[in-house]
């Protein structure tokens, strides 16, 4: 919950913007700053104050303790203009949440966090726990002293621009072990604990198993990623109370998928029970990888609880990102953290250099021209497979005419895809135009490197007798001279030559150029592959300059008879 304090007419006007934008998010604490800032405080994951700094630092002086325990705190200046991260810049979520309310507000987010500031991922915002000394392996990277990564397991870190060998370490793994002087330890959510449970079995017998196991097997109880268990277990008091202890999901599978996995260790007991020979083991080999812990009994007596542990290995994150028309602003905030995210970037040049300022240090650039987009696909799932977060980058929507389908088609269950959309070019167009895609309408690319001409004009054909509006993708280059008019045949046969087109070129880039002409009128010579051309349908029409196409056909004149 985010808590809101305001003490003036007009902190409270922006206090409750943010409140109606944020209802189920935040709260809005009434009555004196101090009381309000103490009481939040208390209740609160972070606070946004909309007083001075100088006011809320002597507020938040007495009441600050552990900065990873402690909410995070945002200012937000008298006139609205600033949204200033003051406290718990990582930890309390401050930074991440001064961006937020400074989006909303129109304000300027400030962020003065050093790695932050120069483009880093902090140590302590990679979404692992972070052990040892994350100051000072966070100020070597910052004074670029080679600090190296030694992973006992592949996982898909955001970008860090780890060395070879360096006096300062970051070690991802997920064993029990100490960090060392200038070491930082991440725990990747690497173990499932498979649980079975007699009716009735204490949280403390439960707890104390799982936690005694993971000991003796030399490994840290911050790096289980869930607790499993059959369907029949779901609701189990102990099973559950562990699981929110531990702080993670406790998952279920129904019997009859647990009875299939193979297990060292089936029982008759848990057969007669709850309908599988396994629980423990097999709801944590459901998940896949190694066996590390068998299953184990509790020490009460009679015992209550079981417990097995499973090593899954690390899964590879492939993001698929559509970079919008070219506008920056069109660029969604979205598909900015996948890039900022991604430790490997595959894409074209042009699109790379697009959003080259976007990417953090440390992140690994695979670019390549024109006419490599199949290789560019299995690049990217080949960069995933090795346990990398991977963005792969396209213009306007990744899942159209772009790079989502050639990397989906390379990509199988061993990884996760992540799939971004980004505005069309055809949304792009449209939008200057004016609203030529007001009903039903359908792109088509003119291209056919990889589609037969027959089908492509069969689909042009069947847009035309169905009186759809058509957007054209590809529509012409230089060697392909011949599409394009053979396609405006096909639809002058079956609307008026006065049927609005229009063509835009470079759809929210600094050359952008707009038109709008008409079937009989449009010279395809005046078409590149920059370009999209929109073609209307019979009830759209040209007003005061703009492309309209009616949500309904009420401004046709119905057919003789049909009145």
């Amino acid at each position: 919950m985010i808590g809101l304090i305001s003490a003036t007419a007009a902190g409270a006007a922006a206090r409750d913007r943010l409140a109606a934008a944020w209802p189920d998010r935040t709260r809005v604490y009434e009555g004196p700053a101090g009381e309000a800032v103490r009481a939040a405080f208390a209740e609160c994951d972070r606070l946004v104050c909309f007083l001075a700094t100088g006011a809320t630092v002597r507020l938040l002086a007495p009441l600050l303790g552990d900065k990873a325990a402690d909410p995070g705190v945002v200012c937000v200046d008298e006139g609205g203009r600033f949204a200033v991260s003051l406290v718990g810049g990582h930890g309390g979520g401050a930074n991440e949440l001064a961006h937020e309310v400074a989006q909303l507000l129109g304000a300027e987010p400030v962020v003065t966090t050093a790695t932050d500031a120069v483009g880093l991922a902090g140590l302590d915002t990679l979404g692992l726990p972070a052990e040892g000394a994350v100051a000072a392996v966070s100020r070597a990277l910052l004074d670029g002293v080679p600090v190296s990564l030694e992973a006992e397991s592949a996982w898909p870190l955001p970008p860090v621009p780890f060395a070879g060998q360096g006096a300062y370490t970051v070690r991802l793994t997920d064993r029990a072990v100490q960090p060392g002087p200038r070491e930082v330890l991440l725990r990747p959510p690497s173990l499932v604990v498979g649980v079975g449970a007699s009716r009735g079995a204490p949280v403390g017998e439960v707890l104390g198993l799982i936690e005694e196991a993971l000991r003796e097997a030399g490994l840290s109880v911050r790096s289980v990623a869930e607790l499993a268990t059959v369907d029949a277990k779901s609701e189990e008091p102990g099973i559950v109370a562990a699981a929110g202890r531990l702080g993670v999901p406790l998952v279920t599978y129904p019997a009859d998928e647990l009875a299939a996995v193979a297990v060292p260790n089936p029982s008759d007991a848990p057969l007669a029970a709850v309908g599988t020979p396994s629980v423990a083991e097999a709801a944590a080999l459901r998940t896949g990888g190694e066996l590390l812990v068998p299953k184990r009994k509790s020490a009460a007596s009679p015992a209550m609880a079981t417990c097995a542990v499973v090593r899954r290995p690390g899964r590879g994150r492939l993001a698929v990102v559509g970079l919008g028309p070219g506008a920056r602003d069109l660029l969604t905030p979205r598909a900015a953290a996948e890039l900022r995210r991604a430790s490997v970037l595959v894409g074209l040049d042009q699109y790379v250099d697009q959003i080259r300022d976007l990417i953090r240090p440390g992140t690994r650039v695979l670019e390549s021209g024109l006419g490599a987009e199949e290789e560019r696909a299995r690049t990217a799932v080949a960069e995933a497979r090795k346990g990398h977060a991977v963005a792969l980058i396209g213009s306007g929507d990744a899942g159209v005419y772009a790079m989502a389908s050639p990397a989906l088609a390379e990509a199988s269950d061993d990884i996760d895809v992540v799939g971004v959309p980004g505005v069309t070019a055809a949304l792009a167009a449209g939008a200057v135009l004016g609203a030529p895609l007001g009903h039903d309408h359908v792109s088509i690319s003119l291209s056919d490197l990889h589609t037969p001409w027959e089908v492509i004009e069969r689909r042009v054909r069947a847009a035309a007798e169905a009186d759809i509006v058509v957007t054209f993708y590809n529509p012409r280059s230089r060697g392909r001279d011949w599409q394009l008019p053979k396609a405006l045949a096909v639809l002058s046969g079956h609307r008026e030559p006065e049927t609005p087109v229009g063509v835009v070129r470079n759809a929210s880039r600094p050359d952008e150029s707009a038109r709008l002409t008409t079937l009989a009128g449009l010279d395809p010579a005046t078409v590149d592959m920059m370009t999209v051309v929109t073609v209307g349908n019979t009830a759209t029409r040209n007003i005061a300059g703009r492309m309209v196409t009616p949500r309904g056909y009420r401004w046709q004149h119905a057919p003789e008879g049909a009145r």
